[in-house]
């Protein structure tokens, strides 16, 4: 069976540069195509099958580093070379931490080109050789979008290791439940997943929660207590929200992680614990570092594999599946008809930004779900007044522009003065919605932000908006709001 020609393609808005790449690849025998912004590069991704993609880090419409999650999501994803000018440092920390299989300095000999391209391609070659273990059961993770299957793969990779993994996310984006899927897919699923809150522990408890105690070893120790540590042995030891262990512990567990060894509080022989670290953290451990917060050689120690969870509002295309399947589970557990969302449900869950994350989000949709009983049916109003009114402002920042002022024979008028003209210029901006639609939409966001800059009084709500008190509740009922 003839061998395939291996298939190169490159993204960098410099012609002259990309032409002499094409030409350059050409004549090693392999396939070239060129895109000069990072739109067309990555539809020319998703619609072949390239071994290799040079992706330049500067591109007329944005970062090309914000299309690595959808390279490399891909169900056969190429291997990436950043290209990096010299003048942007953060560049290659940015590109390793993406997933890319190496960088290159702008501007790069033809050598390093060429070294650099055949190493991916023999690394591709290889790696295509071997049959893909199968995938890690990611029981309870929902979700498709490029930035969670970039987090999904490498969890696969840790569930079939026993190194360290540290993984970073914000509050309520999942990490214990990823780390437990670490576990559970790991050689040690058989022995204990023992979850340490480092946010809970206290200076003068933490030696005897982690490592234990022996009867009569201080005051109140009235019998021997086995140490979470020691409970790990075999199994899995998870530090939840490392960056909050106090700087004096760290480092007593450094030795233990090192060792494997510790010392029960009150005991004269030392234990041995063979557990397997996975960490995780909400708070930045590297400027931690750098503030004399967190001890650098611990770090290095549980940092060898790291995987971050995306913020829910860097994963908006999962809501309406993480709502579908939450909803469900809901209504199972309250005995309750499976519910269907109205039209302005999932849209008013996109434009939320979630400061809590997932977690955040499976919290609305319970209350929701309360809220709305024995109806069919989930609508806006069943959210959150404080989450609708957060929408409502965004929408209209996104309309009028929040700051936008606009200056007529030499003074300068409030936005309220130029609201009508900004929303048009704004609108033309951008594909035109039908008129009804935008008339709707216009009325509702109107309407929102009545109710809250009146603050639900129906006095002031009849004098500002010059509505009748049957006009106002036949709005309401309209679009599903309520005071």
């Amino acid at each position: 069976m003839e061998k395939s020609m291996p298939r190169i393609l490159i993204i960098d808005d410099d012609v002259e540069a990309c032409e002499t790449m094409v030409s350059l690849v050409t004549r090693l025998a392999y396939h070239a195509d060129m895109a000069h912004t990072r739109q067309m590069g990555l539809r020319l991704a998703q619609n072949s099958n390239y071994d290799v993609v040079f992706l330049d880090v500067f591109l007329p419409d944005g970062n090309g580093l914000e299309i690595l999650p959808s390279l490399l999501a891909q169900d056969d994803p190429p291997e990436v070379i950043i290209l990096t000018g010299k003048g942007n440092p953060n560049g290659a920390e940015l590109a390793i931490q993406g997933g890319v299989w190496d960088y290159l300095l702008k501007p790069t000999s033809i050598r390093d080109i060429t070294l650099t391209l055949n190493r991916a391609l023999k690394y591709r070659t290889e790696k295509k050789g071997h049959i893909a273990p199968a995938a890690p059961a990611m029981q309870g993770v929902i979700g498709s979008c490029p930035e969670i299957r970039a987090s999904i793969s490498l969890t696969a990779k840790a569930a079939r290791s026993d190194t360290n993994v540290l993984i970073s996310g914000e509050t309520g984006t999942g990490k214990e439940l990823f780390a437990g899927i670490i576990h559970k897919n790991s050689g040690r699923s058989l022995g204990n997943f023992v979850v340490v809150d480092c946010t809970a522990l206290t200076e003068s408890l933490v030696e005897s929660t982690l490592f234990g105690h022996k009867k009569g070893s201080f005051t109140g120790a009235q019998f021997d207590r086995q140490g979470l540590i020691n409970a790990a042995d075999g199994g899995t030891l998870f530090l939840d929200e490392v960056g909050e262990m106090p700087l004096s512990i760290q480092k007593v567990f450094l030795r233990v992680l090192q060792e494997k060894q510790f010392r029960p509080v009150g005991a004269v022989k030392e234990q041995i614990s063979n557990f397997r670290l996975i960490a995780a953290t909400n708070r930045n451990l590297d400027d931690m570092v750098a503030k004399g917060l967190f001890r650098n050689d611990l770090l290095f120690r549980i940092n060898t594999m790291r995987i971050h969870l995306p913020p829910l509002r860097q994963r908006t295309g999962d809501i309406a599946e993480l709502a579908t399947v939450r909803g469900g589970q809901l209504c199972e557990k309250f005995g309750l008809e499976h519910k269907k969302f109205g039209d302005d449900f999932i849209p008013t869950l996109n434009e939320y930004n979630w400061p809590g994350n997932v977690r955040e989000l499976f919290n609305i949709l319970e209350r929701a779900v309360i809220d709305a009983g024995g109806e069919s049916t989930l609508y806006a109003m069943h959210l959150p007044r404080s989450l609708r009114i957060q929408v409502a402002k965004a929408q209209i920042s996104k309309l009028t522009g929040r700051e936008v002022i606009e200056e007529t024979h030499g003074e300068m008028h409030p936005l309220v003065q130029t609201v009508g003209q900004k929303i048009f210029e704004d609108i033309f901006d951008s594909s035109l919605l039908p008129l009804k639609e935008f008339k709707n939409t216009a009325e509702k966001i109107y309407l929102g932000e009545l109710i809250r800059q009146c603050d639900g009084n129906m006095h002031e709500i009849m004098h500002v908006s010059g509505l009748s008190r049957s006009h106002f509740y036949a709005l309401l009922k309209k679009y599903h709001l309520s005071l």
